[in-house]
């Protein structure tokens, strides 16, 4: 999720009202809004603007589905945009949806007009209103104070901006090579003719300091400028060409006549390579107008919503809903030229065969729900993903963890890359390349990377494989820049458990038995930080001795979360857990006490709100669910185990009701799709219970109707659809499910369920019923 707090910001908007179960809908005065275009699109529905207060960490800027280039203003939030903010410092062309620390924003680029006085992008950031802005996918535009219209729109690997100015001779474009929202540590800026400026720019860090890349850019206008010059530091040289800095200030300046033709376009193009692949790109994907880039821009995200239409629900709801579909479909980002090549983790240039190579890894976050949301949309896409990601193991010697562009950055903990490279595997993606991906994991499970390589991977894997548990060792010096797995022992241990359990799944279909047992076995690791005197999963120091407060919700050695919030993330064996806790009823009764459920039932909203964790960076010193955070996403459906199925309709509803169509209507950050894939999923009520496998647990969906159209090389159908006739907030409780008309008592599907089926349907009513109640009903326990 984050790892750096800051303050949060309290605008007008951070007044929260209460909203009605799954329909509420926050306005807060002067509210930026979707600019529609079209009357019936769904992209009519989508408004970018929400999570961009209270730490969403969202971007309202222009970009394609998985587009490289992602045009957005920058406020001065540490990640972008913070709607509680009024200046504009520029529109950078790198963001990610959701992040918690500053990660991109290179080469924002600002309108002016006037004299140059200014190089520092907090000087001469520009006012702007509310009023005066509104965007939708694909595009955006603001009215900043100073008299200038500004315009984004976006193609795959261009950002392309219009502005119109007032009629002047000192019309400006300022393009900063020189700040960013990471530590720039070197630019150069070249005016390469009267249309045409080149860029490079190294930076670093996320979090922490992490090694360099370097991103190319080439800016071409659709007019020559009439004099230009370049800045360093606090020095503006008219006439200069070229200028280089090593982490100072550094841009360029063009100027323009408006006192005609009072617009100007340009249009920038991106590479991770060299500036021939920004070349290419720019020549590849340039050449056009801004309304033709905006129009197909807009035709690219309407295709991609289209492909699931949900009927029912509140206006809001489905505002809401399609706004998260969106979200989930920004990363991860293409990473490769028009060309082909691209710049792997060994910083050396090759080419793709026969894929598309995607870069942005926020692995921590997104096995849990974005990746089987993605593999079920756009499988073609996830399985160029899936092969990226092998590739990253192939040219730089090991898996990733949280990897931004060229680099591994060891943000978070645990062994990530394990779920989400097995979803792939079991979601078929991984033909011809199922062995290769094994041994790959294989080598990441049972290894650590040398100490001079970047990756930390499965950093206490010599203990886990020695004593079976990750030790917590606090303040233990850390070996690489990021997190590391000894800082949070506890939470590392289930995350190696259930990566071992996940690969052991795959090595027994692969036929490497012996493997199998070995991981199977080690899936039960869970069992080794439980402490009995507790009830409680607990860190354990270097020599096996439980260590920290006993309390669980006071615990230490979980990583954003306390032992309340971990004790659900045994998706391998949730019936092993409910033993360990004392059977089903003490099982119930602890959820029960988790989710506050009675409060819940009363006022599901409010207690979501007021009795649930509340707040982005609020991980620790509680004992109920933190809906903000990526630790128990999937506790909610741990009623499916326990025999109580309503129930978990009754707290994914509550949380749903999180999710509003306003600037503050996301839980916590957003982490490049995550939380929008879990309210897509939920909202659809087929969820990933057992993450990096092909079950699909189920409730209660918010629509009466959804239809996915699904890719046929993958789905032989086509198609999927999901039928709650009914359901509303009084009548939500299945009483009954069939698949193409045979019943369904399971409260869980697989993935060729959905493959050789044509419908889900459910009968809803206004009381639980015995559906899905009986042991043999939930979710198996996998080895």
């Amino acid at each position: 999720m984050h790892r750096t707090p800051r303050p949060r910001l309290r605008g007008p908007a951070a007044a929260l009202a209460a909203v009605a179960l799954l329909g509420g809908v926050l306005t807060t005065g002067a509210t930026a809004q979707a600019a529609p275009r079209t009357e019936g699109q769904l992209t009519d529905l989508v408004n970018p603007f929400i999570g961009t207060q209270n730490e969403g960490n969202t971007y309202p800027g222009a970009s394609v589905p998985f587009g490289m280039v992602q045009l957005s203003p920058d406020t001065g939030h540490n990640t972008g945009y913070d709607y509680a903010e009024n200046h504009i410092r520029g529109f950078s062309a790198v963001h990610l949806s959701g992040v918690g620390c500053g990660l991109g924003g290179d080469l924002p680029t600002l309108p002016t007009t006037g004299d140059i006085t200014q190089t520092d992008y907090t000087k001469y950031a520009a006012e702007f209103s509310h009023d005066d802005e509104k965007a939708s996918p694909g595009y955006y535009k603001v009215g900043l104070k100073t008299g200038i219209d500004a315009e984004l729109t976006a193609s795959t690997r261009t950002g392309v901006q219009r502005y119109t100015f007032p009629a002047t001779d000192k019309a400006n474009v300022l393009l900063n090579a020189g700040q960013s929202l990471h530590r720039t540590l070197s630019s150069k800026v070249e005016i390469l003719d009267n249309r045409t400026v080149r860029t490079a720019i190294t930076g670093s860090g996320f979090c922490q300091d992490t090694k360099a890349y370097t991103v190319y850019t080439i800016t071409r206008f659709d007019r020559p400028f009439t004099t230009s010059g370049t800045w360093n530091g606090d020095t503006v040289t008219e006439g200069s060409k070229v200028s280089s800095a090593a982490g100072e200030r550094n841009g360029a300046w063009l100027r323009f006549d408006t006192g005609k033709d009072r617009t100007v376009e340009a249009t920038t193009a991106l590479s991770y390579v060299d500036a021939k692949g920004a070349a290419l790109n720019l020549r590849a994907e340039g050449g056009r107008s801004f309304d033709r880039v905006e129009r197909a821009a807009q035709r690219s995200w309407e295709d991609r919503l289209d492909d699931v239409k949900a009927q029912g629900g509140s206006d809001e709801l489905r505002r809401t809903f399609y706004s998260s579909l969106y979200r989930s479909f920004l990363a991860p980002n293409v990473g490769s030229d028009v060309d082909g090549r691209y710049t792997g983790w060994d910083q050396k240039t090759h080419h793709v065969k026969g894929f598309t190579y995607y870069q942005n890894w926020s692995l921590w976050d997104t096995y849990r729900t974005q990746a089987q949301l993605l593999s079920l949309l756009a499988p073609r896409e996830s399985r160029d993903m899936a092969i990226s990601v092998l590739r990253i193991d192939a040219e730089s010697g090991w898996l990733p963890k949280w990897g931004y562009g060229t680099v591994e950055t060891n943000i978070m903990t645990g062994d990530p890359v394990t779920p989400f490279l097995t979803n792939a595997y079991q979601q078929g993606l991984l033909k011809g390349y199922e062995e290769e991906a094994y041994r790959a994991l294989k080598k990441n499970a049972d290894g650590v990377p040398p100490t001079d390589s970047a990756p930390v991977g499965r950093e206490a894997n010599v203990q886990y494989l020695k004593d079976g548990f990750a030790p917590y060792i606090k303040d233990r010096p850390h070996a690489k820049p990021g997190d590391s797995d000894f800082d949070h022992g506890a939470s590392a241990t289930l995350e190696y458990a259930l990566s071992d359990a996940m690969l052991g799944e795959m090595a027994r279909d692969l036929g490497h038995d012996a493997d199998a047992k070995r991981y199977e076995d080690r899936a039960q690791n869970y069992r080794k930080i439980f402490d009995p005197s507790t009830g409680f999963f607990r860190a354990r120091d270097a020599s096996g001795a439980f260590t920290g407060p006993a309390d669980p919700a006071q615990s230490e050695g979980f990583h954003e979360g306390t032992s309340w919030q971990y004790q659900w993330l045994v998706p391998q064996d949730l019936p092993g857990m409910v033993g360990l806790i004392g059977g089903k009823d003490a099982a119930n009764q602890r959820l029960d006490s988790f989710f506050a459920y009675d409060k819940l039932l009363a006022d599901p909203a409010k207690t979501a709100r007021d009795v649930w964790v509340n707040g982005p960076y609020a991980y620790y010193n509680a004992d109920k669910y933190n809906p903000q955070n990526e630790p128990d996403l999937i506790a909610p459906y741990t009623y499916l185990s326990t025999g109580q199925p309503w129930k978990t309709t009754d707290v994914v509803h509550a949380a749903l009701t999180l999710f509003t169509d306003a600037p503050t209507g996301m839980t916590g950050n957003d982490d490049l799709g995550t939380m929008s894939a879990w309210m897509v999923l939920s909202s659809i009520g087929v969820f990933p219970v057992q993450p990096g496998t092909d079950t699909w647990g189920l409730s209660t969906p918010a629509f009466e109707r959804v239809d996915l159209t699904l890719d046929r090389r993958y789905y032989p159908h086509g198609s999927f659809t999901v039928k709650a006739p009914g359901t509303s907030d009084a009548d939500r409780y299945i009483q009954s499910a069939s698949i193409d008309g045979a019943a369904q008592s399971r409260t869980y599907l697989t993935t060729e369920d959905i493959r050789s089926a044509r419908s889900l349907a459910f009968t809803v009513g206004s009381a639980p019923s015995a559906w899905g109640t009986s042991p043999a009903d939930a979710p198996p326990a996998l080895g």
